[in-house]
């Protein structure tokens, strides 16, 4: 089913039937936990934020917390195009999927491969109820995103018979799955992002069942500037000045557990790192 990206800004990006219930959930969850007096405690520590001011910004991942329990990563919507059978294609069940390097098509949609800043993406699984100092071995992790013009493998126009930028990785002992992408654009409605599924089992992702969270991640400003001052992602400037996390409809009640912490350069390419309390 082929769609353009700017039905997007519709469905997902404003589309009620995906946003508000979910961040209608999530302020309620808020406001209840400040009348009670109990603070939600995230696994992410100012290293998590973006630098202020630097290009080249480096920080790293939170290594646990003292607390009993801490809060689980914030739900947010798959979206139109998530490729997990819950809208059409199902990417999941292809021979193929389980990659760490998810810049080009696979299968019988090998072919292509996103072009833009080089990224690795890495999540560190960790267990809330621990208080973040567990980390999740065995789980997986499917990852997808747009690519450098903003459109969707598998639906938007022009790359509905390509599958790049999606692909699933089992945890390790460290809880910890790896990916190497490109750096995502901007387009119309929404800050730059990540879309991530959570699974129990390699098993159950690849059967496409039983997702435990669903979520995104954010990217800090200062890099998406860097990143779209090089060639191809001119679209991406025009796009970004016209939102912040604040405007953003899935960023704009809290993006403080969804920041990745970033590293390197547009030269060398970038690392993102988050904690995902589950």
């Amino acid at each position: 089913m082929s769609r353009h990206h700017d039905d997007e800004v519709h469905e997902h990006d404003r589309g009620l039937s995906y946003d508000l219930p979910v961040l209608a959930r999530r302020r309620m969850i808020r406001l209840m936990a400040g009348a009670s007096l109990i603070p939600l405690v995230g696994c992410t520590s100012e290293e998590e934020t973006p630098a202020s001011s630097s290009a080249s910004s480096s920080s790293a991942p939170s290594s646990g917390s003292s607390s009993a329990e801490c809060a689980t990563i914030p739900d947010e919507t798959a979206g139109p195009f998530p490729g997990d059978g819950s809208n059409g294609v199902n990417v999941l069940k292809e021979s193929g999927v389980v990659r760490s390097d998810i810049t080009s098509s696979f299968g019988d949609s090998a072919g292509g491969t996103a072009e833009g800043v080089p990224l690795t993406v890495t999540l560190t699984v960790v267990d809330a109820a621990s208080g973040c100092g567990t980390p999740k071995k065995g789980a997986a992790v499917y990852i997808w995103h747009c690519d450098r013009e903003g459109g969707y493998s598998l639906y938007s126009e022009g790359v509905t018979d390509e599958n790049y930028l999606r692909g699933v990785q089992e945890t390790d002992d460290k809880g910890q799955v790896t990916f190497k992408s490109i750096f995502p654009g901007c387009y119309t409605g929404r800050w730059p992002h990540i879309h991530f599924e959570v699974y129990g089992s390699l098993a159950d992702a690849t059967a496409a069942t039983s997702i435990t969270n669903t979520s995104q991640l954010a990217f800090p400003k200062d890099v998406c500037d860097t990143v779209y001052a090089t060639d191809g992602y001119s679209r991406s400037v025009t796009n970004l000045s016209e939102l912040s996390l604040e405007t953003d409809g899935i960023f704009s009640d809290g993006y403080d557990q969804q920041m990745a912490a970033m590293k390197g350069s547009t030269a060398e390419g970038y690392t993102a790192t988050l904690t995902v309390p589950v």
